[in-house]
């Protein structure tokens, strides 16, 4: 799964909870987004897919209402960028705007909602990889080239022309401070380098990233997973840099982190190291602790403080401490039948699998066998706030409005 990215963009859609549309004007006030309805907190949504019948939902966490929208037929994969859904089939990738998502300028946060509907189909399949910021969407084909969206276009509800960049790179392009970041496979080396929107190089980084996988956006950079652990790639007065942040220790491949998940805005990674242990990447101190879970299927964390949410494959979610790796609290089984990674598939079969959502007070485990999501306190010793029956097997879910 991609890392969700703050962005901002507006909707031309309404519905029963949108602002009436309006000619912006100077006397705007600030934050106005036409078409679409401001709010004080979170707007919240789950967008969730049934890979074997099609059926998708969009559950509204705010009123507890669930939407039907279009089936997406084949549906493998499902990756997010905090407001577009991207439904990778083995074709096209299909978008939908889940009409929420917010805006953060640093000191202070805009949080939306709007209509949900269909935007179109991008080329690509199960292959491609979407990566977005406030400006333009890359897709990333099997075949390595890129295609950059404008973001306006898909905010307006429809799919733009792209611009094809030159050259085909590995490992996904990400939109990053009104660049490119990319690797380059140069004298027998994988490096990153930096692009500009139409694709020139304008900048190569010293440093090399042997069998790059796994990406995420924090307000600390840009964090590439590579074979020895990861880099961390920023910027500052236009300059770019790249600083290694290598595991303490010689990890296996099977347990190297190849896809992180973390709360949107935070500085702390997870990723599964092997079937029985979790990386956690503390980015702002350039620190991995390897913390032993026992079997897990799927792992997240809100970070600054908060335990590492680790769903074993007995179907319980446990908390960890990051710091000493004790297990702090337990829930009762949450997956119907208990869950082993890979029974109904981790992505690569089309059957999707459980997942850990994360937002500033709560977490989301998807039950696809009991037709279900769970709502989780993880802030009171993992309480099940809320069960929601979404009358299909959810084995495809992630959260946007974050």
């Amino acid at each position: 799964m991609l890392a969700a990215l703050l962005v901002t963009s507006c909707a031309g859609g309404e519905d029963k909870e949108s602002a009436p549309a309006a000619n912006p004007s100077s006397s705007a006030p600030h934050g106005y987004v036409e078409g679409a309805k401001e709010a004080a907190e979170q707007q919240s949504r789950l967008l969730l897919s049934d890979p074997g019948t099609g059926d998708t939902r969009v559950l509204d966490l705010i009123t507890g209402k669930e939407h039907k929208v279009p089936r997406v037929a084949g549906g493998a994969e499902l990756t997010t960028d905090g407001r577009f859904g991207y439904f990778h089939t083995s074709r096209s990738t299909q978008v939908l705007d889940s009409g929420s998502w917010m805006v953060d300028h640093g000191d202070h946060v805009h949080y939306y909602r709007a209509a949900i509907r269909e935007v179109g189909k991008l080329p690509g399949g199960t292959g491609s990889q979407v990566r977005s910021d406030i400006a333009v969407t890359a897709l990333t084909g099997e075949d390595g080239r890129v295609r950059l969206y404008r973001r306006a276009g898909l905010e307006d509800g429809k799919i733009p022309s792209p611009r094809t960049l030159p050259g085909t790179y590995a490992g996904a392009v990400v939109p990053y401070e009104e660049h490119l970041l990319a690797f380059s496979e140069e004298d027998g080396k994988t490096k990153p380098v930096v692009l500009d929107r139409k694709g020139k190089r304008v900048a190569s980084l010293d440093e090399k990233c042997e069998e790059p996988r796994g990406d995420a956006v924090t307000r600390r950079g840009v964090v590439l997973g590579c074979a020895d652990g990861a880099l961390l790639v920023d910027e500052s007065d236009g300059t770019f840099t790249a600083e290694r942040i290598p595991y303490d220790e010689d990890v296996p491949e099977k347990e190297r982190a190849t896809e992180f998940r973390h709360r949107s805005g935070s500085d702390t990674l997870t990723a599964l190291a092997g079937d029985s242990a979790v990386r956690v990447l503390d980015v702002t101190k350039r620190e991995w602790t390897r913390v032993d879970t026992g079997p897990v299927v799927a792992a997240n964390t809100a970070g600054e403080g908060s335990p590492l949410l680790a769903l074993r494959d007995d179907g319980t979610l446990r908390g960890y401490d990051i710091g000493t790796g004790k297990e702090v609290a337990k829930t009762k089984p949450l997956l119907t039948g208990g869950q082993k990674k890979g029974a109904v598939g981790d992505g690569e079969d089309g059957d999707g699998g459980p997942v850990i959502e994360v937002d500033r007070s709560r977490a989301y485990v998807n039950d696809p066998a009991g037709k279900r999501v769970h709502e989780i306190d993880y802030n009171d010793d993992l309480r099940i706030a809320r069960s929601f029956d979404v009358g299909i097997a959810p084995g495809l879910m992630v959260e946007t409005g974050r």
